[in-house]
């Protein structure tokens, strides 16, 4: 498995530098997300400060945008990256599109499915020179002279990766996508009984195997030396699985582990602002359901022992107090890995 960091800053001009730290260290991989920045102008940074890592939007929200505005980004960041950029995309929920970014709203699934067909027409012309002409139900993209033609990539297009959370989306994950990204917030079960199963029906559509696409995860981890560190990563996790089972959109998750019942009530707190008392709602059993917390070794073990043979990538994000501490994670997970190889 290879593994991924969060490329978190305030100021794009931060990233260069911490990328070159973390491919440094020995990180395959580091990803931006749709948040407080934009997620695509770091990776501008980051591509001229690594010559290795992959560099990820994970997620950047496609309908926050359009096909071409995408298409333009994504090829100057592979260009930029000499082809080490994915383009990660994922549909966010109906209120943070309409009322967030004024932007349409319907359709999620289909939308996506031809948001990357429109992409992939778009690249191809570039790529072949030839006439654009892509018409859709929600995209029409029928107009590029050549004066504003980007000359073909010398690296192809960038590899897109796709995000879902339900069945539908992570179906055309598998039909259209080069890679699925799997969120933080998922247990084995969901993995095992929604998600995997949607992505190979995907895939079963074009012809195509699990082994044919990478899958990538983020998974939920806190992680302490002593009792005392442990008791604070717990409760920060609390805080965080709170958070995404009180949103409807993850309610398959709650589902998987027999929990929805659940989600009514911690939707109806968030709307009254009682966060600190929702996280209460959500006791240990739950908590090591959707989450992996321990020492960085435990942590490390469990991680392997839950993804090994089935993420292609995985990224430990959530709650991990100082960078000291993430870097210990980090080293006793190639550790583990590395035993696991060995007794594979």
């Amino acid at each position: 498995m290879k593994i991924d960091a969060p490329l978190n800053v305030a100021n794009a001009l931060e990233a260069g530098p911490l990328a070159r730290d973390l491919e440094a260290r020995g990180f395959d991989g580091a990803y931006t997300f749709d948040g407080r920045t934009d997620p695509f102008l770091p990776l501008a940074f980051a591509a001229e400060h690594t010559q290795r890592m992959e560099l990820i939007t994970a997620i950047a929200v496609a309908f926050a945008r359009n096909p071409m505005v995408v298409a333009q980004l994504g090829n100057d960041l592979q260009t930029l990256s000499k082809g080490r950029f994915i383009l990660g995309l994922g549909s966010q929920i109906k209120v943070h599109i309409e009322k967030r970014f004024s932007m349409p709203w319907s359709a999620p699934a289909a939308r996506m499915r031809e948001f990357v067909l429109a992409l992939r027409a778009i690249w191809e012309g570039w790529q072949k020179g030839t006439p654009l002409n892509f018409r859709g139900e929600f995209y029409t993209h029928t107009l590029m002279p050549p004066l504003l033609a980007p000359p073909p990539n010398p690296y192809g297009p960038p590899r897109v990766f796709l995000a879902g959370v339900g069945p539908a989306m992570t179906e055309v994950a598998g039909e259209v996508a080069d890679g699925y990204l799997v969120h933080p917030f998922h247990s084995a079960a969901y993995l095992e009984q929604l998600a995997l199963p949607a992505l190979d029906r995907g895939l079963a559509k074009r012809g195509s195997k699990r082994e044919d696409m990478e899958i990538s995860c983020q998974i939920l981890v806190g992680a302490g030396r002593n009792s005392a560190e442990l008791e604070q990563a717990r409760d920060a996790m609390r805080a965080q699985v709170a958070f995404y089972a009180s949103t409807p959109a993850y309610l398959p998750v709650l589902e998987s582990v027999d929990r929805a019942g659940l989600h009514g009530e911690l939707n109806a707190l968030s709307k009254q602002g009682r966060w600190a008392e929702m996280a209460t709602r959500i006791d240990d059993e739950l908590l090591d359901a959707v989450a992996i917390i321990g020492t960085p070794e435990e942590a490390a073990q469990a991680i392997v022992s839950r993804y090994r043979g089935t993420m292609d990538r995985i990224s430990p994000t959530g709650y991990i107090a100082d960078p000291t501490l993430a870097a210990e994670v980090v080293s006793a997970l190639g550790r583990a890995m590395n035993t696991s190889k060995e007794t594979a």
